[in-house]
Parts: C-alpha cells; sequence; structure tokens
C-alpha cells in the first residue's frame, strides 16, 4: 500500500492548524486529535471532517449561505487548478513545493465548506484550465492571479456577513489564501506585499473575472 501523508506532512506551514483554532466547540488540541495527528490519519479521514461544524444549519441567514456557496465555487476553481498542476505539471523546486502544499489546502477548504453547507453546497463544476496547469510560466503567472483573486474575494464579502460561525470561518481561510498570494508572488520575482493596505472586490467582479477565464465550462 502507498504512503498516504499525514496532516503533519501536509500542513507544513500550520495553516491547516491555524484554521482549526476557529472551529467552534472544539480546542485546538481536541480537534486535531480528532484529525489524528500524530498518528497514521490523512486529511481525508472521516475523523478530521466529522470534527467541522454544521455552519449552514438552520437558523442562518440564506445570504450566509449564499457566501458560502460562492466561497465554495472559488476553492473548487483553486482545489481542481492545484491538483491538476501537481498531477501533469512535474514542476520541482519551490514551485513544486508551492503547489503540492497549496493543493492540499485548497482540498482542505472545499472539504471544510461543504460539510459546512451539507445539502445546501453547490455542485463542482468541470474545469479546462487550458494549458495552464502544465507549462510553468502561465501556471505561476495563474496562480498569482488565482490567489490575488481568493484574497480580494474574501475581503470582498467579510462585511456582508452576518453569522459570527461564518465570519470565524470565512476568517480562518482569508489569512492562508493571503499567504499563497505572498509565497507565489515571491516566487514570480514580484513583492509580496506592494501596497500597505489591500483592496476587496465584489461578487459581480469576481464572478465576471472567473468567467472572463473560460476556466469553468458547465
Amino acid at each position: 500500500m502507498s504512503h498516504l501523508p499525514s496532516l503533519e506532512e501536509l500542513d507544513q506551514d500550520g495553516a491547516i492548524r491555524e484554521a482549526a483554532e476557529n472551529v467552534d466547540g472544539d480546542t485546538r488540541s481536541a480537534f486535531l486529535k480528532k484529525a489524528g495527528v500524530g498518528g497514521v490519519a490523512v486529511l481525508g479521514s472521516s475523523a478530521f471532517f466529522g470534527a467541522l461544524p454544521a455552519l449552514a444549519s438552520a437558523g442562518v441567514a440564506k445570504s450566509d449561505v449564499a457566501i458560502l456557496n460562492y466561497a465554495l465555487t472559488l476553492e473548487y476553481l483553486e482545489a481542481a487548478f492545484y491538483s491538476e498542476a501537481v498531477a501533469k505539471g512535474n514542476f520541482s523546486g519551490e514551485l513544486g513545493k508551492f503547489a503540492s502544499i497549496v493543493r492540499a489546502h485548497e482540498a482542505a477548504h472545499v472539504a471544510f465548506l461543504r460539510s459546512a453547507l451539507g445539502k445546501a453546497a453547490v455542485k463542482k463544476p468541470n474545469f479546462d484550465f487550458k494549458g495552464t496547469t502544465t507549462d510553468e510560466a502561465k501556471f505561476k503567472a495563474t496562480a498569482q492571479v488565482l490567489e490575488d483573486t481568493g484574497v480580494a474575494a474574501y475581503l470582498g464579502q467579510v462585511g456582508n456577513i452576518k453569522s459570527k460561525k461564518i465570519l470565524s470561518a470565512a476568517g480562518s481561510i482569508l489569512p492562508v489564501e493571503a499567504r499563497h498570494a505572498g509565497w507565489i508572488r515571491n516566487i514570480n520575482g514580484v513583492s509580496g506585499a506592494p501596497a500597505a493596505f489591500q483592496g476587496a472586490k465584489t461578487k459581480k467582479q469576481i464572478l465576471a473575472a472567473v468567467k472572463g477565464t473560460g476556466f469553468i465550462v458547465a
């Protein structure tokens, strides 16, 4: 049987453990114990997902559920992008490490949001990344755009979220997306923090940008 990576191996920069601190009803240690850190459990274990809160339960505003589904759509795109890049791109060195770790993070984000939404979760679209996952230059450029877009998208919805639980969930993902953005910018040789403040983008702006890529085909 091939070796399956543990949560510790996947979470090399501590981002998933940071997110664990924001899960209601569990301390960090209890959450990670459920996830099997230090043992043979993997990120996809039922124990890990069983520890996540059902954020989209009865009583949560429909607008918050819509925001979660909006976030889930973006996370589907990023997770699929990095999964395909790791499978087909054969990137090495720092870029390969970036693709592999970010793939794990985005997969965790998708699982988190799907678990929170339950039956209300939107279905995963089909994607065509048009060669951007196999050409190194295109991959680096696209990854930077996607990560910058993700940060702006989450930031744009913070003020619209009504539930503290939803805000906590979104807040646990936003800093990780910002770290991804800074990391790929560093790889690309551009400033990781080009300004003292980060502007937000509306849902309409983000969806128009995503549509413009042509990556979502169905």
